[in-house]
């Protein structure tokens, strides 16, 4: 009879690859504290240190042959790692802004938002259909997983926590379009959905579809979503405040709210059929607005900016670990001319249209077009739509290793460029 197999097995026994991994992960996160230790005095940001761990414990699954995660086979635990992940930072994200909600204040974001983001999209998928061979549909889906700013990895140029006054408008703008645009890049995947499904039954009449996009993806799920969460972010707020009050919840579990908070939002508004994301960020805001002076604001953004630090860690990892000489092949050269072409040419000359009459000086624009950080929430987009089913094996296998090498570019020379161009294009910027 078979012995089951334990933590230490009988006899000598070496190298067991659990073990191995415990101890990787170990040395992981010591190098994360080190990396983390005086950040923003560092010429490269953390999530580089993440990523070389990643891509030695790619070569070390490798080597010993141990059967890891398969990107197309588990997309879904990829989708939920990288969702849980984006929705505390998204959470934290609205935390840390200290704008009044009056439009003109948020004109930049709004440039971004609703001009940049849809050139991105379009001219990614203008690439995809006519240099990539893609089907429309499929280009659409790669616009829009590749168009948001990541409000995880963004957080190396973005906003100081509450309470901070050195808001500039650049880290503001970069801040509030990363915890805007991966809510609303959803609408875009869908219509990319809709388009592929419609391609594969060769059914070319949008008329059948069209007008329950704009009425359930576009205007209920936007909407819904920013509703459920501000009124949810608020109520959260109201209850805490008055709960410490009466000395019914101890300061020191603070920082356990926002995952509690943030959970309960987002669940609660993807039962309701709208954008979870979008209600992570609106609840964040509602919270700081509720009191918007309240130290509990900061110890709950401590608590969010740990588990984010955890899990930026821990899917950066992922992300290392699942990169293979055969993955990036199959990027292709079409792949890696897109991966250069978007963060060089589509993502500055999309802000720069944007930002035409602007008063942003021209240096600001130029630190807000460069930093398009491409990082977790393009990672989870690429696992919903493997999910979906409705891509043909080739294209798939084109969009997600595309996907990933253009997240690996990015972690590199943003990470890299951050500290120096901080310095560079924001002279007055905190050290």
């Amino acid at each position: 009879m078979p012995v089951p197999a334990l933590g230490a097995d009988r006899g000598f026994s070496f190298a067991d690859p659990y073990a191995i991994a415990l101890a990787f992960a170990g040395l992981a996160i010591f190098a994360a504290i080190g990396a983390l230790s005086h950040q923003r005095e560092r010429a490269f940001s953390a999530s580089l240190v993440y990523l070389g761990f990643g891509l030695v414990a790619a070569t070390m699954i490798d080597v010993l042959g141990v059967r890891w995660i398969r990107p197309f086979e588990d997309a879904a635990l990829i989708e939920h790692l990288a969702e849980f992940a984006v929705i505390v930072a998204l959470f934290g994200t609205g935390l840390k802004l200290e704008r009044a909600l009056d439009p003109r204040a948020w004109g930049s974001v709004a440039r971004l938002l609703v001009i940049a983001m849809p050139l991105t999209i379009g001219a990614v998928t203008l690439f995809g259909t006519t240099v990539m061979g893609l089907s429309l549909g499929a280009a659409i889906m790669l616009g829009a997983i590749l168009a948001p700013t990541d409000p995880v990895l963004a957080g190396d140029v973005g906003v100081g926590p509450p309470g901070e006054e050195d808001e500039r408008e650049p880290n503001f703008a970069l801040t509030a379009e990363a915890g805007l645009n991966d809510g609303l890049a959803f609408p875009f995947v869908f219509l990319g959905a809709f388009v592929a499904a419609g391609e594969a039954s060769d059914a070319t009449d949008w008329t059948d579809w069209i007008g329950e996009w704009v009425a359930a993806d576009v205007v209920y799920a936007v909407l819904a979503g920013a509703a459920l969460g501000a009124a949810g972010g608020y109520a959260v707020a109201a209850g805490i405040v008055r709960l410490r009050e009466r000395r019914l919840v101890i300061e020191a579990l603070d920082g356990w709210v926002a995952i509690g908070a943030v959970l309960l939002v987002y669940g609660a508004t993807e039962i309701a059929g709208a954008y979870g994301f979008l209600a992570a960020f609106a609840a964040g805001i509602a919270f700081r607005s509720y009191e918007h002076g309240h130290e509990i604001n900061r110890r709950v953004h401590g608590g969010a900016e740990v588990v984010e630090k955890f899990c930026e860690l821990a899917v950066i990892l992922l992300l290392g670990s699942l990169v293979t000489l055969s993955g990036l092949g199959a990027v292709g050269a079409a792949g890696w001319l897109l991966v250069a072409v978007l963060l060089l040419v589509i993502r500055p000359l999309a802000t720069a249209v944007a930002f035409l009459g602007s008063s942003t000086a021209p240096r600001e624009r130029l630190f807000i077009g460069w930093f398009g950080v491409r990082g977790i929430g393009s990672l989870y987009y690429v696992a919903v739509v493997l999910g979906m089913g409705i891509l043909s094996a080739d294209e798939a296998r084109s969009i997600f290793w595309t996907v990933v090498a253009c997240v690996v570019a990015s972690v590199l020379v943003h990470g890299v460029t951050a500290a120096p161009l901080s310095r560079r294009l924001l002279p007055e910027s905190r050290p």
